[in-house]
């Protein structure tokens, strides 16, 4: 069927064996790795600090026209939030619920707000932290807590992470 399809597209046979050993390379890099108790999955949001809740907000709910949740205060992480739906994922506003909120830090560095970080779902929380953190992939907290979907989280340390800041949610 690939040859089939590599012709139709109008690949000579020496492309369309450079494509399928390039693809046979790419899979042998994987042999031997063995299995892993939990899966990484979907993408569940990405979250941006910002310094104005109410004006962020207005801009993809009045202006973008997106569907926006209301304002979700969650103490236990010093935050507000607000979800943005896009059909495929998520976009989380996050604003400081206090003066010890770690959303505040990051405001008094990037004025204008941001990029916070990206969250990812995984199927087994408990197990994706233990083998992340023997693989030395640090972690912001000792234990996985209860996010702002009601759902275990864990936040990995960015600079473990190629300076993203990564949440993983268990789906």
């Amino acid at each position: 069927m690939a040859s089939a399809v590599l012709k139709v597209a109008g690949f000579s046979k020496c492309s369309r064996a450079t494509i399928l050993r390039g693809h046979s390379t790419t899979a042998s890099l994987h042999q031997g790795v063995p299995g892993s108790l939990w899966k990484l999955g979907k993408l569940n949001h990405i979250a941006i600090a910002v310094p104005d809740m109410e004006k962020a907000t207005a801009l993809y709910r009045d202006v973008l026209r997106a569907t926006v949740s209301e304002k979700v205060p969650l103490p236990e992480h010093g935050v507000y939030t607000v979800f943005v739906e896009l059909g495929n994922t998520k976009l989380e506003l996050l604003h400081p619920l206090g003066e010890k909120s770690p959303i505040s830090g990051f405001l008094q560095k990037n004025k204008s707000g941001g990029l916070h970080h990206i969250c990812i779902e995984v199927d087994d929380i408990t197990a994706a932290v233990a083998d992340l953190k023997s693989k030395n992939i640090r972690t912001l907290s000792a234990e996985p807590r209860i996010g702002a979907h009601g759902k275990p989280v864990m936040f990995l340390h960015p600079k473990d992470c190629d300076g993203v800041l990564v949440e993983l949610e268990e789906a």
